[in-house]
């Protein structure tokens, strides 16, 4: 284990050369009477030899020891028994990928690319499936093929093409793609990653003791070896799926694992090998673990980026400190360097924001995948009964204009937050910026718009409807505002209450338990479509979720309350062909490009939800702290930790 003491440095030893001096008296001179005596010279003495002054051995450098804090300690460092975030930070220092997602773009670490169809090491053939054979159905489902099942036919990527499935072979599309891994990537043990590790974790996944999501593989069909590094994963016919490229499930080391040890795929779940001391690939290796305080990771001599003279690091300390001033003061005592993102630091960022400005610390900042909105309950279910307010976008339109949302990223979010005008954050290549219907906080044009549609102010509390089809006269503007009891939810709902109330809007702001605002419906009210106006957040990924507003995700009774995106109700058939038209397409097609951003531009035009902010992430670091460098769409701010240093 390495110590943080400094050595003191070894005193250089000076030798001294010695002289040896004759000291005779001088002769006293007399004067000269005679010629002189011929001289007879003095006998050559030989110098001294000086003794050659030894050059000290210089002392070994001090070992780099980087010492991060976080939240809490992981039950497990195994792939497949763990999903948490305390396990995540861990996992980036002992595998490095195996694909990268960097600002909503993935990139390949072990492999060496990421296949495409352009390539032509991804591809759709079409074959021939009959009865009896597993497919998937025009709805997304892994079915048994037999008579009365909808499929799409080869060709066919719409809702407009599909056939019912007569009993008659058919042909359908499949896809395929080719993963090979680089031949210098080493287990920690000096021993080769294989393509053979990679169909062994995927065994695992499919195994019901492993915790992990088996969507990819219920639709696969295929995933196989064809030499020591390559790879090759099929689809099930009718499986067209947008992040093919993606479909590399981790190596994990059968060699050891199952062939030397005989674990189970249950066994893994506890066993020291898999849970405690995982062999990895990655710039670490764990040498230590002490249960309740911290895990050591010393530098892995077989990672494949060695030649690169990384990692910078010798060790890394991982110590578990939930409560966050006790993080914040062996940050400043010098015990910590990182203090992560899990901990919950935004309880003291005023004070941490006071502490960089005198230089004590930094800060870093990254806004999240993660956005919060309000939704307007467009199309409540029909036993909710209350007037019709969010029918008509011009008053969604006043709503937002009222709200003054960079207002709160100043004040809640310390002004590092952004306010998107869509759901796709600004930073994502696939943001329709130019095209994105705009709301600036201002209550004048929302005032006007609401005495345009009949919502009079007669100044004895909110407007009044006068003349509004469907609405009675004298009906007050005022309805419920709800969500579950975030403190910052609550906060910023109370900051906006005031907004609306200055445009002559009241809202009644209620807090229900987080179970009950996100219970399914029919009950709930969220998704059982039972509310005026509600708070939440959804999380982004590298695709955009146009999904979420179509009309084809409603949750109701006919779907069985199963879809749980457009819980507003909202129901556009140009928004629903723009987004059909992006999902039914493949990445970086024109289709795919341009349904992406019409289906924003209808969107930001319609509101069915108001976009608030982005989610940010905070992260402490002591000064000097080399390459820490925070990712909007890494989950973890160690993804690139082989490049971390200490001056």
């Amino acid at each position: 284990m390495f110590g943080r003491k400094f050595m003191a440095l070894v005193g250089m030893l000076t030798l001294g050369s010695l002289l040896l001096v004759a000291c005779t008296p001088a002769p006293t001179q007399a004067p000269v009477t005679e010629a002189p005596a011929t001289e007879v010279p003095a006998a050559e003495v030989p110098p001294t030899p000086v003794p050659e002054t030894p050059t000290p051995e210089p002392p070994p450098p001090e070992p780099k020891v980087l010492v991060i804090c976080q939240s809490r300690e992981p039950e497990s460092l195994y792939l497949y028994g763990s999903a948490a975030q305390e396990a995540q930070h861990i996992w980036q220092a002992l595998y490095d990928g195996p694909i990268d997602n960097r600002t909503y773009a993935y990139q390949s670490v072990i492999l060496e690319k990421l296949p495409s169809l352009e390539d032509g090491d991804a591809t759709i053939v079409t074959v021939i499936v009959q009865a009896g054979d597993w497919v998937v159905n025009a709805e997304d489902v892994v079915v048994e093929l037999s008579e009365g099942v909808r499929v799409r036919p080869a060709g066919c990527r719409a809702p407009d093409c599909e056939i019912e499935f007569d009993g008659e072979p058919v042909q359908m599309d499949q896809m395929s793609a080719w993963f090979v891994i680089r031949e210098d990537v080493s287990w920690s043990d000096g021993s080769a990653v294989t393509a053979d590790d990679s169909v062994y974790s995927y065994e695992i996944v499919g195994d019901p003791d492993a915790v992990a999501s088996r969507y990819i593989y219920q639709r696969t069909a295929s995933y196989e070896a064809v030499d020591g590094q390559t790879v090759v994963w099929t689809g099930l016919p009718g499986y067209i799926d947008n992040l093919y490229y993606t479909n590399f499930w981790s190596p994990l080391p059968r060699r050891l694992w199952q062939e030397q040890l005989g674990y189970t795929a249950g066994e893994l779940l506890t066993a020291p090998e898999s849970s405690r001391m995982p062999l990895g690939w990655g710039p670490f290796v764990v040498t230590e673990w002490v249960a309740g305080e911290h895990i050591i990771l010393e530098r892995n001599p077989y990672y494949f980026r060695a030649s690169e003279g990384l990692p910078y690091l010798d060790a890394v300390i991982f110590r578990f400190i939930p409560d966050v001033n006790a993080a914040v003061v062996q940050l400043l005592a010098g015990e910590c360097d990182i203090i992560t993102h899990d901990v919950p630091l935004s309880a003291q960022a005023e004070i941490l924001l006071q502490m960089e400005e005198r230089g004590l610390l930094e800060l870093l900042f990254v806004t999240d995948t993660v956005w919060e909105h309000v939704d307007f309950g467009i199309n409540p279910v029909g036993d909710y009964d209350r007037p019709d307010f969010f029918g008509d976008v011009r008053l969604r339109r006043a709503i937002a204009h009222c709200l003054d949302r960079q207002g709160v990223v100043d004040t809640l979010l310390y002004g590092r937050s952004v306010v998107p005008d869509s759901y796709v954050p600004p930073e994502h290549p696939l943001y329709a910026d130019e095209r994105l219907a705009t709301y600036e906080y201002d209550p004048a044009t929302g005032m006007a718009l609401l005495e345009g549609l009949g919502w009079v102010d007669d100044g004895e509390g909110p407007r009044v409807a006068q003349d509004i089809e469907g609405i009675p006269d004298g009906t007050p503007l005022a309805f419920n505002w709800t969500s579950n009891a975030v403190p910052e939810r609550m906060q910023y709902m109370q900051f906006f209450q005031q907004n609306l109330e200055a445009c002559g809007i009241e809202v009644n702001l209620q807090s229900l338990p987080t179970a009950e605002w996100f219970a399914e419906g029919p009950t709930g009210p969220l998704f059982g479509r039972r509310f005026d106006m509600g708070s939440f957040a959804w999380r982004g990924d590298v695709e955009p979720p146009c999904e979420l507003y179509a009309s084809w995700q409603t949750p109701s009774a006919e779907n069985g309350w199963e879809d749980r995106g457009n819980n507003t109700g909202f129901s556009n058939e140009a928004y629903d062909a723009a987004c059909r038209l992006a999902l039914e397409s493949l990445p970086g097609t024109e289709d795919y490009i341009e349904g992406h951003l019409e289906a924003q531009r209808i969107f930001s035009e319609q509101l069915p939800v108001i976009p608030l902010y982005l989610h940010l992430r905070m992260v402490a670091a002591r000064l000097g702290v080399i390459g820490l460098s925070l990712d909007s769409t890494e989950t973890s701010e160690m993804w690139n930790i082989e490049a971390f240093d200490l001056p």
